[in-house]
């Protein structure tokens, strides 16, 4: 669904090691979409003071220290659920009829806070439009 390409910034031939991952990757047939929407990942940033991609849409992270790692986490995450006509959405459900069990079954279920007082929990799941339709069929409230 996704190519994510990491790069050693601090290497002195990165923009050939670029240019070179990107021929091999045009020269496999891929789909021109999953080409497109390649995440570029500039790696290892914390090495060069102050730096800045110049590449548009380049992520600066550092691994070692974990800067940048949140973005790009959120970044992966934004271009799959296009990629897959996903969405998260978070549903309030009555814990005595079905839906739960209709979430676990038919979505990714990533959070589930129960509100004891009232019998209801706050569920986060990524769900397809398809399936996220078939839910409002099933449970209108």
């Amino acid at each position: 669904d996704l190519i994510v390409h990491v790069r050693d910034i601090t290497h002195p031939e990165t923009i050939l090691q670029k240019a070179t991952v990107l021929s091999v990757l045009r020269n496999l047939n891929l789909p021109s979409h999953l080409l497109d929407s390649v995440v570029e990942v500039h790696n290892k940033v914390d090495l060069i003071e102050r730096y800045k991609p110049t590449e548009e849409n380049a992520l600066a992270v550092s691994a070692l220290h974990g800067h940048g790692l949140e973005e790009l986490k959120q970044e992966i995450e934004k271009k799959i659920l296009t990629a897959t006509g996903k969405k998260i959405l978070t549903v309030n459900i009555n814990l005595e009829g079905p839906q739960l069990s209709w979430l676990y079954k038919e979505a990714t279920v990533q959070e589930v806070e129960v509100m004891p007082e009232d019998g209801t929990a706050r569920v986060k799941v990524i769900i397809g439009s398809s399936a996220f339709g078939k839910y409002k069929n099933l449970f209108p409230n």
